[in-house]
Formats: structure tokens, C-alpha cells, sequence
């Protein structure tokens, strides 16, 4: 176990039975879920200060350890009893915050090997199976809870993840949502639809996509005309074939009739006669 070596080595000098041994794992046990140890015995000192490592005085009392702990990331503290029965160590953690309490009893002779104190390789029987005990029985329920919480939720994201990713073709580089032909295209408004009609005659001179367009064509305004085709002329005003069929014409003076003559009621300017005028 990473970082567990390294401990031991540094308190081998004062481990002198097993008992030492089993304490100084769950010591690790503590400081690899979060905790800090603040000092040894029932009561705060001036000198506490968080550590990884164990307080010099930590085994001076072989029938009766006692270690303090504090989380890490929060207030939280944890007071640490081992009492000595005969082959066995019974360790007690409450939460001095919410007086919880939780138990493990250790049989010594199951996981340490008495003669082999001072090699680490070879002190510890089943390490694994210690370490899945103090982990199971003895740490708060809340920390192993909320560890459990965040291991179930990262493997619920990750499944998630991988869900959408093989419905959207494994694609890492596409954009989610799926294919780009897939999905609803953006509503564009009309550009002659209110408010941005404001110059469609300008853009439809001709009013054909309907409403007024800006030019005056007498052919196309839409409206009823006769059967008049100025293609065959316009007697005394136009000859037949002087408009093409179908261009565009602005009639001008009255069509359909001849063009008037002098009114009898017209008068003559003056000096009409006069041949010098």
C-alpha cells in the first residue's frame, strides 16, 4: 500500500510488539481516508498540528492507545482508543462532533507476525484482509457513505458518457445533438414581413410576391383590364405591330377614339387675318 512503507519505516524504532504494528495500520487507514492525526490522548494540547505522522508519545501506553483526528477538508474530529485483551486489540472511533461510535476487534496473531517486526515486507500476514476490515467496521458510516456516493456517480457519468457517445456515432469532434441533417432548421422570418417590409417595393419593383410594387405598369397592376392590345394599334396614333406583343406600353391620350377635331366654338386669336402678324 502506497505511502504505508514509509510510515513503518519511520516508527520501526519504537515498535516493540504487535499491538504497535496493528496501530500504526489503522493510523494509515485514518490518514488514507482523509484524516489528519492532531495529537495523542482525551484532550487538545496547545502543539496539535495536523500530520500524516504519529505523535512521539503515540505507544507510550501499551494497555491503551489513545489518538485524535481531524478531517481534513472540515471540522470534524475523531477520537482513537486501542485497548489491549490478552491476543486482541479493540479499537473505538467516535466522532466527537455527533458522538457516534464505531468498534473493530483485531486478533492479533491473524495479521501480524511477531517475529518480524522490523521488516515490513514480512510483518503483516494479510493486509489486504486488515485493511477491508478497518474500512468496513471501523471508519465513520457518513465518510464511507459519501465515498460510496461519489464512486457510484462517477461510474453513473461515465455510463452516461459512453451512452451518448456510441448513440451520436463515437464521435469525439460531434457536436451533440446528432447528425447535422437531423433536428429542427432555424425559423427565419420573411424579410417583407413586419418590421422588415420597410423597402420590399424597392426589392420587389413589380409587386409580384404581392402587395404594391414601385412602378406603375398597367399590364401587370393586377387589376381588370379590357381587351385592349396595343400590339395592333391604336388608329390615327399608332400602326399595327409598332408595340411588340407583350412589352410593356403606357397608353397615352385617349385610346379607342379619334382624336378631335376643332370645336365651332373655338375663336380665331386676334389679327388672325392679319397677314403681318
Amino acid at each position: 500500500m502506497a505511502g504505508l512503507e514509509v510510515l513503518y519505516t519511520c516508527v520501526a524504532g519504537s515498535i516493540s510488539c504487535p499491538h504497535d504494528a496493528v496501530v500504526c495500520f489503522v493510523h494509515w487507514e485514518m490518514i488514507k481516508n482523509g484524516y489528519r492525526c492532531i495529537g495523542s490522548g482525551d484532550d487538545p494540547r496547545s502543539s496539535d498540528k495536523k500530520s500524516e505522522l504519529l505523535p512521539a508519545d503515540w505507544n507510550s501506553n501499551k494497555e491503551l492507545y489513545s489518538l485524535r483526528y481531524k478531517d481534513n477538508s472540515t471540522d470534524t474530529q475523531m477520537l482513537l482508543k486501542a485497548i489491549t485483551v490478552d491476543s486482541a486489540l479493540i479499537f473505538n472511533l467516535m466522532n466527537l462532533n455527533t458522538q457516534q461510535v464505531s468498534d473493530l476487534t483485531v486478533n492479533i496473531s491473524d495479521h501480524v507476525n511477531a517475529d518480524q517486526l522490523h521488516t515490513f515486507d514480512s510483518v503483516f500476514k494479510d493486509m489486504e484482509g486488515l485493511s477491508q476490515m478497518v474500512t468496513a467496521q471501523l471508519l465513520p458510516p457518513q465518510k464511507k457513505e459519501t465515498e460510496q456516493k461519489t464512486e457510484r456517480k462517477s461510474r453513473r457519468d461515465e455510463e452516461d458518457e459512453a451512452q451518448r457517445r456510441r448513440e451520436e456515432g463515437s464521435s469525439p469532434l460531434r457536436m451533440p445533438g446528432g447528425h447535422p441533417h437531423q433536428g429542427t432548421q432555424p425559423h427565419w422570418p420573411n424579410p417583407l414581413d413586419p418590421p422588415f417590409a420597410v423597402g420590399g417595393a424597392d426589392l420587389d419593383p413589380f409587386g409580384t410576391r404581392g402587395g404594391g410594387g414601385m412602378i406603375v405598369d398597367p399590364l401587370r397592376s393586377g387589376y381588370p383590364r379590357s381587351g385592349f392590345d396595343p400590339s395592333s394599334g391604336i388608329p390615327d396614333i399608332l400602326p399595327p405591330g409598332a408595340v411588340p406583343p407583350g412589352a410593356r406600353f403606357d397608353p397615352f391620350g385617349p385610346i379607342g377614339r379619334h382624336r378631335p377635331g376643332p370645336d365651332p366654338d373655338h375663336m380665331p386669336p386676334p389679327g388672325y387675318d392679319d397677314m403681318f402678324m
